[in-house]
């Protein structure tokens, strides 16, 4: 905290106490006991944020992104505790006021270890089920214990979310900065702060804002230590991986795989010495055998080596999604009974990877505050994958080898990742985003890169992918609307996925023959 100054705290101490009134109304219990704890987690939180600030360069557009990144989350977790008890279904979530069912469980378990008088490494024992790997669990009955000790008060892990998501605004801000620009850096922090899925899940008792601000953290300190050389790099390194490790080994082993090979790719004169290679080892066998062990005290594998236990819960995985797709819909059951084994494999991932659907968003019969959270969503991934497609287009254009190679690479496992989320969840409109979202900060760069080389060039292919989904979402609308309001011819499910694929392969086949006709006549003239 040594970038907070003594004026800082005429603005933080107000603040705080406005908002901590504000949420305690809102909240049962004694009132000025709610006031006293949500003030004290603010100044915390406000404290870190400005902290923050000041550190990454203290600029006017990274303070606007703070304070939105706070308020949007805040304000998206507040509306949908107080609309969903009256707008809502009549399920105990709803009921509740959580959009989550984990965030519902996770939160009722977390003040029960925090109103009892077991130590917090409980939260570790498979008493716990809510939390897979008992990290979260633990800090959210740790802040239950110091902030809220009286009463349960569900709007606090809330707040602590919701301060933790913009805490790790500065870091990518400022990693992104020191390895390429200050453009790339503002562009990539406003699609982390505004992107829909971030907004929902930061205004929630979830664990992604937390993997994403240690993410964050963890990129800060690789991008300083192989920009710089310097050990302070490598404790932030370490201090996000940790942080990860707490909430999600299985998480924390992806992301040093993902920085492991951009070191590979990115080549240059970086030596990597014998020590670090080891720790590194050390850091991924650990996250392996935790892993290993959390799956084995609260699943049911608990025989075989660590990298068995783990391919056996991902085929295990895959059967369960295409379990629950067949018994979820009729629809689906119908295209099921029409494809191979391999077709239905690779229909689940399509299906995943345009979760959640948007056309349903609009015209699945529902109360209007499931509309607006399901609409809010959709739209956010309908703008954000047309920038991961166009992606390699932009790519194309990078200046150095070196450099190409290393955004391919991010590309490449962005991608990767999607595939594995929707391979996990499948259909799922819920879990499948959610696993999506957990690397969000390196899609946040790959599309700000396209985002900024579009705007720089205009060639013809982002409007292409663009109108591409357009027409399939328009095409699926009909379909909806006619399956639920009887406008319109309803026609069957396989003709529909027909002329998606369709017009898909029209537009990207007559752009690709309409670009190579125009090189041919530029080169004959």
């Amino acid at each position: 905290m040594k970038n907070l100054r003594a004026k800082d705290f005429i603005l933080i101490l107000p603040a705080a106490a406005i908002l901590g009134a504000a949420v305690a109304a809102l909240q049962a219990g004694p009132y000025w006991a709610g006031l006293a704890g949500f003030s004290a987690l603010f100044v915390v939180g406000l404290s870190g944020m400005v902290a923050g600030w000041r550190w990454a360069g203290g600029e006017k557009g990274l303070a606007w992104m703070l304070t939105l990144a706070l308020l949007l989350r805040l304000g998206a977790g507040i509306s949908v505790y107080v609309a969903l008890p009256l707008d809502g279904h009549n399920e105990p979530d709803d009921k509740a006021g959580f959009v989550f069912t984990d965030a519902h469980r996770r939160d009722d378990q977390a003040w029960e270890l925090a109103s009892s008088d077991k130590p917090l490494t409980a939260a570790f024992d498979k008493v716990y089920y809510t939390d897979q790997y008992g990290g979260l669990l633990a800090l959210s009955a740790l802040t239950y214990r110091v902030f809220s000790p009286d009463s349960h008060r569900p709007l606090l892990i809330l707040t602590l979310a919701a301060l933790t998501a913009a805490l790790g605004v500065p870091f990518l801000f400022k990693g992104t900065r020191l390895m390429w620009d200050g453009k790339l850096a503002l562009a990539a922090g406003w699609f982390g702060v505004i992107y829909p899925e971030s907004v929902m899940t930061g205004g929630a008792q979830m664990r992604e804002p937390f993997l994403l601000t240690f993410m964050a953290v963890a990129f800060w300190g690789f991008v300083r230590w192989i920009h710089d050389g310097k050990r302070s790099g490598l404790a932030y390194l370490g201090i996000g991986v940790a942080g990860m490790l707490l909430v999600s080994p299985a998480v924390a082993l992806a992301a040093l795989v993902l920085l492991a090979a951009w070191l590979r790719v990115r080549g240059g004169p970086m030596r990597v010495s014998w020590p670090l290679v080891l720790a590194a080892g050390a850091v991924f066998l650990v996250g392996l055998l935790f892993l290993s062990w959390s799956l084995s005290a609260r699943g049911e594998y608990g025989r075989g080596s660590p990298v068995g236990i783990i391919l056996g819960w991902a085929g295990d995985s895959v059967n369960w999604v295409i379990y629950q797709l067949e018994r979820g819909s009729g629809q689906i059951q119908n295209v099921f009974s029409k494809l191979s084994p391999v077709t239905q494999f690779l229909f689940v991932v399509g299906y995943g990877i345009t979760q959640p659907v948007l056309p349903p968003a609009f015209f699945a019969p529902t109360t209007f505050t499931w509309h607006a959270i399901a609409i809010f969503r959709s739209v956010g991934w309908y703008l954000l994958l047309p920038l991961l497609i166009y992606a390699p287009v932009a790519l194309r254009r990078a200046q150095l080898p070196e450099e190409r190679r290393a955004w391919l690479w991010i590309w490449g496992f962005c991608w990767l990742w999607i595939l594995v989320s929707a391979v996990r969840a499948g259909g799922s409109q819920w879990d499948n985003p959610r696993y999506r979202l957990i690397f969000l900060d390196f899609e946040a760069l790959v599309a700000a890169y396209a985002w900024l080389s579009w705007r720089a060039n205009r060639d013809a292919w982002l409007p292409r992918i663009l109108a591409a989904e357009a027409l399939c979402v328009v095409i699926f609308g009909q379909w909806y609307v006619a399956r639920y309001y009887l406008i319109g011819i309803h026609l069957p499910i396989m003709v529909v996925l027909s002329l998606s694929l369709a017009t898909v392969i029209v537009i990207f086949g007559g752009g690709w023959l309409w670009d190579r006709r125009l090189v041919r006549k530029h080169l004959r003239d």
